[in-house]
């Protein structure tokens, strides 16, 4: 099941207003006209929306996002279970000649993808019930992110001109994403691959086309062939904690004259690389490659791409972390009382959301250093009473 997340994030167009709200079928209206104007048969074009309706369910899930508030131990430990790792080890001997061929092809390493096809749709098991056409259409009338949604909807709409799409039938995520690895209409179009050569992109049926897919998407958002994304790695009691988090990139060597070891094998040499403390100086450590900052294009949480990441490495022979012995976190709630608090500072934190981003792990690194405390970014309770 894909988590609430959002691929779609990649298409944000700051600064661009869109049109939204007001009377639903008044809506679908005007995205008629507009796909007239952009060159589309205007019967095609009703038969497109005719079945279309509001989705309420798509709306609710779009505001339930909770469990983006979980810490990376906690929501890493409910994602990767001892069974989902298992199949995917079955997967990637099932799928073997397939994997070669994506990593010959996009350079695409095959626990990256089995670890998306994990977290996505449990390998497949389960895509969405939403109608597709329906959850752009709604939330692209809704107000909050249509920039992010009405070009998906003239997407599936040349989708549905294709063949690849039936407006009536379709199904998937909350937020129109389709298939065994999830993938937006306008993803289809521009990385759909017919990998197992019946003459049809088949991304709900065929894990070969869905993997294959997935493959050449990765490498079109910058994916580099042949280069690690993420190592764990072990660090000194008395390093420099403001050194850490995704803004500071450091080769293997410096990392090395810090104190930071490989917990297995070698730091990668030749390539820059962040040090990643997701719940601060005393939990697990890793050393994020250029290939890490992908994952951001294909979702925007720190938290599951991090996950991710560390399920891809696990899924090829990596140990289980070392999870060491975090300091207590804060709530929801908390987070967003840290928010304001930061944001009344002047930092830039992005949404009040109780999810702890990338902005406002750079903001609680900031205050810890002004403040003399370990600057590892992770909130605890008594930076919260300082602040």
């Amino acid at each position: 099941m894909r988590l609430p997340l959002l691929a779609a994030l990649m298409f944000t167009l700051p600064g661009v207003a869109m049109a939204c709200g007001g009377s639903f079928s008044g809506f679908v209206t005007d995205l008629k006209a507009e796909a007239v104007r952009k060159g589309h048969d205007r019967g095609t074009v009703d038969q497109f929306f005719a079945s279309v309706r509001q989705d309420q369910a798509v709306l609710k899930a779009d505001r339930a996002q909770g469990v983006f508030q979980r810490p990376f131990l906690d929501f890493s430990q409910r994602l990767i279970s001892a069974d989902r790792l298992k199949r995917g080890q079955t997967n990637a001997r099932t799928y073997d000649a397939v994997f070669d061929q994506i990593e010959r092809r996009y350079g695409v390493s095959r626990g990256v993808l089995l670890a998306f096809w994990a977290f996505e749709t449990d390998y497949g098991g389960f895509q969405g019930d939403f109608n597709t056409v329906n959850a752009l259409v709604t939330l692209s009338h809704d107000c909050r992110r249509p920039e992010l949604f009405r070009p998906q909807v003239f997407a599936a709409l040349e989708l549905f001109e294709q063949g690849g799409l039936d407006p009536r039938t379709t199904t998937g995520a909350w937020a129109g994403e389709i298939g065994m690895v999830q993938m937006l209409p306008r993803d289809i179009i521009e990385n759909g691959v017919d990998g197992d050569g019946d003459g049809k992109v088949s991304l709900k049926t065929s894990p070969t086309d869905a993997l294959m897919s997935g493959g050449k998407m990765l490498q079109s958002l910058g994916w580099r062939a042949g280069e690690p994304w993420l190592q764990e790695v072990t660090v000194p009691a008395t390093m420099d904690w403001s050194q850490s988090g995704l803004r500071t990139q450091k080769t293997a060597a410096q990392w090395e004259a810090l104190g930071v070891r490989a917990r297995t094998g070698s730091l990668t040499r030749g390539l820059q690389a962040s040090l990643l403390l997701p719940q601060g100086h005393k939990g697990p450590a890793f050393l994020a490659y250029p290939n890490f900052r992908v994952y951001f294009e294909w979702n925007q949480s720190f938290t599951y791409v991090l996950t991710a990441a560390y399920f891809g490495t696990r899924l090829e022979g990596a140990p289980v972390y070392d999870a060491g012995s975090p300091d207590p976190g804060l709530s929801g709630a908390q987070i967003k009382e840290l928010q304001r608090k930061l944001q009344a500072r002047g930092h830039d934190v992005g949404k009040v959301d109780g999810i702890l981003g990338a902005r406002s792990r750079a903001a609680v690194q900031a205050e810890q250093k002004r403040l003399g405390l370990p600057a590892d970014a992770w909130p605890t309770p008594a930076l919260l009473s300082r602040l």
